[in-house]
């Protein structure tokens, strides 16, 4: 095979004193010319398909309803598909933890005795050059067995366990919806997806081969079969491309948009080849149901968002039917997170959390999941004692069919069969989760302990679109007082002059505290509701 023309990508707007370390390792030309090649494919498809996103949002405003599709009940009724049996490494998902892919929290995943760790490029990564490039760097040195980490602070190392008690790497690239605006073709930059899945199945899936694994990916936000479906020409273009079996590729996606519940079983149709599961992302579906019924009147009002559980009853159509979908056609039903971060020094408020995690994931393994996530190392025997206690020494629960649930269309956006409304300090929570979450993500991190919480930007979307909602519905708090913009500037100010007099007035200059303050109040009071606030939060990153 003669070798390919030299990549057309450029590399732009990178301080030539802020290159991140060994770049050059990680935009080889043969990598560079790979992603160029996808993006030349299959980036107007996407570009296509997120203006289908638009015009499905303005046929829900139209209509404050959702259905499922008429024109692809065959694949629904249609018993006899199912996706391909999973790898070995893919087999037993029984506790999986999430994370950005620094060095450190590369070494605790994989040290963590979870059985996969979804390394993260997406919610828990603030997409800076320097962490799109380290995070590919820092997989490539953990499979090569050539990472460690010194803590600064503490002086503590970190290094690798045998091989064979780590977690199989899963990787999430960025949404669909962020561009990488560092990689450009004629101008254009390349979708996010596409840089960290080209980077990462370019340079490992060779690698992961070698070591009896393979290139596994959790693909976040998508709103419909068609997007799957892209996905899956992505799959077999990029196999080809390197010369590895069609099918090596595996997939699990979050069904963590409200469009996406009422097409589960059509997205694991078009992913069938390489589909190992779904995952109820809780997070980003809550945010989805506010974001696309904020303006469907108070039926669609949630309340704070620590009331809405998983016993809520339109939470647990959601979650029931993504059991019954994923074992009628063989796929795994994986559960949804546990940000508790346990604090040693509170026993008392710790037992208290610990409690709700185990009850949450006994829930979880007892409706038929077979398997669920957690965002501390700490949490990781807390949610395996669950599972453990349900299968024992079977690697999932596939066989439990789940035929008692039946799901109606109406079932999944029943928001008013919860018995809770909105709070002043829901609203208060909300502009204070949403700026500490903000300043954090400007500053480059992704993942961040508020309150007790591991958040990640799902917090941040929830946070300034409950906002939103409140505002645009006039929601009546317990107090008398009504949401409206002013109220939520006052409350933004009140929190900004605390923060100032909590940190001092030079730590307080030192971080992006007035940014991350202006930002949450444009994206939670603009009539024109932006479709992420990772989009404007973008300009503003370093």
């Amino acid at each position: 095979m003669s070798a390919p023309a030299p990549s057309p990508l450029a590399i732009v707007d990178v301080d030539p004193g802020k290159t991140p370390a060994r770049q050059d390792e990680i935009l080889t030309e043969a990598a560079l010319t790979f992603v160029a090649a996808l993006h030349r494919r299959f980036t107007p498809r996407r570009d296509e398909l997120l203006a289908r996103r638009d015009a499905r949002r303005a046929e829900i405003a139209r209509t404050s309803s959702l259905d499922f599709l008429p024109e692809t009940a065959h694949i629904r009724t249609d018993e006899s598909w199912r996706v391909a049996p999973a790898p070995a490494p893919l087999d037993d998902r029984r506790v999986e933890i999430t994370g950005p892919t620094d060095r450190k929290m590369t070494i605790n995943a994989l040290n963590s005795g979870a059985k996969v760790w979804l390394a993260d490029f997406e919610d828990a990564s603030a997409p800076t050059w320097e962490n799109v490039i380290g995070g590919q760097v820092n997989l490539i040195d953990a499979y090569e067995r050539r990472i460690d980490f010194t803590d600064p602070g503490s002086g503590k190392s970190y290094a690798l366990k045998p091989a064979e008690e780590l977690a199989t790497v899963v990787v999430r690239p960025r949404g669909w919806h962020l561009d990488e605006r560092h990689l450009r073709l004629d101008g254009t930059p390349v979708p996010g997806a596409l840089v960290d899945f080209g980077l990462y199945f370019f340079h490992n899936a060779q690698r992961l081969l070698d070591l009896g694994k393979g290139p596994y990916f959790y693909l976040p936000k998508t709103e419909s079969h068609l997007e799957a479906r892209l996905w899956n020409e992505i799959f077999v273009f990029a196999q080809d491309y390197v010369g590895i079996a069609q099918g090596t590729i595996r997939a699990t996606v979050l069904i963590e948009t409200i469009t996406a519940a009422y097409e589960m079983e059509e997205i694991l149709y078009e992913l069938r080849e390489h589909a190992s599961g779904l995952n109820a992302g809780r997070w980003d579906y809550l945010f989805s149901i506010v974001k696309n019924f904020r303006d469907g009147g108070a039926k669609f009002v949630l309340p704070d968002r620590n009331a809405v559980t998983m016993t809520a009853p339109f939470m647990r159509a959601y979650t029931e039917l993504l059991v019954r979908t994923c074992h009628r056609r063989g796929a795994h039903a994986i559960g949804g997170m546990a940000a508790f971060i346990p604090n040693r020094r509170d026993p008392e408020a710790n037992e208290t959390a610990l409690a709700k995690v185990r009850a949450d994931k006994d829930r979880e393994a007892g409706d038929g999941f077979d398997g669920s996530w957690v965002a501390h190392p700490d949490l990781v025997p807390v949610a395996r004692a669950s599972f453990d206690a349900v299968l024992g020494d079977r690697p999932h629960q596939k066989d439990r069919l789940r035929e008692d649930v039946a799901v109606s269309a109406a079932d999944l956006i029943a928001v008013d069969s919860l018995d809770a409304r909105p709070t002043y300090q829901g609203l208060v929570d909300a502009v204070r989760v949403g700026t500490r979450y903000i300043e954090a993500w400007l500053r480059g991190l992704g993942a961040v302990a508020i309150f007790g919480l591991m958040e990640d930007a799902a917090t941040a979307e929830i946070s300034r679109s409950q906002i939103w909602q409140w505002v645009d519905a006039g929601v009546v708090f317990e107090n008398g007082e009504k949401a409206t913009a002013d109220l939520v500037r006052t409350i933004a100010d009140a929190e900004l002059a605390a923060l100032r007099a909590e940190l001092g007035d030079e730590a307080f200059a030192a971080g992006k505290w007035q940014q991350a303050h202006d930002l949450l109040l444009k994206v939670s009071l603009d009539t024109d509701y932006a479709a992420f606030l990772t989009l404007p939060a973008y300009e503003l990153l370093d």
